[in-house]
């Protein structure tokens, strides 16, 4: 496995991405989308383990409009802020449109068999669904997205499969949006959704204080499946 800095070129300017290429010459490529800590070592680990399984990885700074370069973590006061105010002034429809440009870049990587995924969590997970709706993924998976029953009439546009993880008693999803959520999704030919009873948000994010071990492995475990049964 090696790592890399890749530049994605866009109409509106160039920003880098952490890629992590696995042992294999060729392989199919997995979109990484950040949480609002920026492309921090958790997310850098995420694209790391991918490489291990054998894909090709990439975590797009989506940060980049705003402050590029951002690598802060969850476990002071002070960083807290800083990523919600990022959160906060963030254009989601930006966002998309850099993934998309993300993806057309990795897809065109003399290591990518062409096949590209992506995977979210938070900021991120909201990102993933719609990247599922709005791009040619080829798979993606969302962990706990927050605020994607603002746009649960996406899904008509769906043409590849989306995996859902939903954290039950997630603090910034409440029971109202998840079941708008579920009722909305749930019975889609395209979405596969799994609740995590008991676990609150970002219970995948190692070294997070709602990191589950158990769950998160369960979680971890359906994504590989997921993209091994989608990508190859």
């Amino acid at each position: 496995m090696s790592h890399e800095s890749l530049t994605v070129t866009t109409p509106d300017g160039d920003f880098s991405a952490y890629v992590a290429r696995p042992a294999a010459a060729k392989a199919p490529a997995v979109v990484v989308i950040q949480e609002i800590f920026g492309v921090n070592a958790v997310m850098r680990g995420v694209a790391d383990d991918l490489a291990a399984q054998g894909y090709l990885a990439i975590c797009p700074d989506l940060f980049w409009r705003i402050e590029p370069g951002v690598d802060i973590t969850d476990h002071s006061e002070a960083e807290w802020k800083k990523a919600f105010e990022l959160y906060n002034a963030f254009d989601v429809e930006k966002g998309v449109a850099d993934i998309a440009a993300t993806i057309d870049a990795i897809r065109k990587d003399a290591g990518c068999t062409g096949k590209v995924g992506a995977v979210g969590f938070c900021l991120g997970g909201l990102l993933a669904f719609l990247t599922a709706a709005r791009t040619d993924s080829d798979a993606t998976v969302a962990f706990y997205g927050v605020g994607i029953e603002k746009f649960t009439g996406e899904a008509a546009k769906l043409a590849h499969p989306l995996l859902m993880h939903i954290a039950e008693e997630d603090q910034f999803v409440p029971k109202p949006a998840q079941e708008l959520i579920l009722a909305a999704l749930k019975n889609h030919p395209q979405i596969e959704i799994h609740t995590y009873p008991g676990r609150d948000h970002a219970f995948a994010r190692k070294g997070g204080q709602h990191y589950d071990a158990k769950d998160a492995a369960l979680a971890e475990g359906r994504t590989a499946a997921f993209f091994k049964t989608n990508l190859a």
